[in-house]
């Protein structure tokens, strides 16, 4: 039994409004865990379709009747389905702990949903598809916290991360900040994240975008001058490259991005 099982993970699971919510993992995990989180479908009014947008993160899930598995860092927009009457529950790994957690080269799971007993079958059988939600959300927090202590995260990665969140910042520049070699670099952050630096900072400018729409989602017809403000803010150059990138990102137009999220 790893040392967060019979810990309490949070909220109640069962207890949680219909949608989506993210709550913060124990303290002693935040550094590599960045939230919790859970996603409730209600039984009236049938299935529901999602879109899940690149952040960069790769997450532990578990769903009932399929058990736990791992959601690989997106290079774009991944639809999904909510069953009505679900509940899935989810431990979101910050850039950088998902490769060494998992240990393999995270870019063989880019793109990917894959069952966790075909990277860790151990840790598979801890969370079986017929646990309830509440069960599993405190296994699936115990797991986690098990993996980070056997393969911590790249430490060099994790500040290129956080350097990458400049909108100004320069890969090579990163780079020899974090004293390895362009090529170093790029392999380290393809085991680590999943992609090369230069992605990872395209998507960290993305999820900026993102937290700024969602932050303004209290005016859902914001016009293309607000867009052009967040975009600037964000670190885009111009709205063009704000609408080439969220097209790639996202599958839609910045306006009606915002539009989906305001909804």
């Amino acid at each position: 039994m790893g040392f967060w099982d019979g810990h309490a993970a949070g909220p109640a699971v069962r207890d949680l409004p219909s949608g989506y919510t993210e709550w913060a993992a124990p303290a002693g995990l935040r550094h590599a865990v960045a939230c919790l989180w859970a996603r409730v479908t209600p039984d009236g009014g049938g299935d529901r379709e999602g879109l899940v947008l690149p952040d960069a993160c790769t997450d532990l899930i578990w769903e009932p009747g399929r058990g736990a598995y791992v959601a690989g860092p997106d290079t774009g927009p991944a639809p999904a389905k909510m069953q009505a009457g679900t509940i899935i529950i989810g431990v979101r790994f910050r850039p950088a702990v998902g490769g060494p957690a998992l240990g393999v080269p995270l870019s063989a799971v880019r793109d990917q949903r894959v069952d966790l007993s075909e990277l860790r079958r151990s840790e598979a059988r801890r969370l079986p598809g017929t646990l309830d939600p509440d069960t599993a959300m405190v296994r699936a927090l115990g797991v986690a916290a098990d993996l980070i202590a056997d393969g911590a995260p790249d430490q060099a990665v994790t500040w290129a991360a956080e350097l990458l969140e400049d909108p100004q910042a320069r890969t090579d520049v990163v780079a020899t900040e974090i004293g390895l070699s362009e090529r170093q670099f790029r392999r380290r952050c393809q085991d680590a994240v999943g992609y090369g630096p230069k992605t990872l900072q395209r998507v960290l400018r993305f999820r900026r975008f993102v937290a700024q729409i969602d932050a303004a989602a209290g005016n859902p017809r914001a016009g293309a001058g607000d867009l052009a403000t967040i975009a600037a803010r964000a670190g885009y150059a111009d709205q063009a490259h704000l609408t080439r990138e969220c097209r790639r990102l996202a599958g839609l137009t910045p306006a009606a991005l915002a539009r989906q999220r305001a909804g």
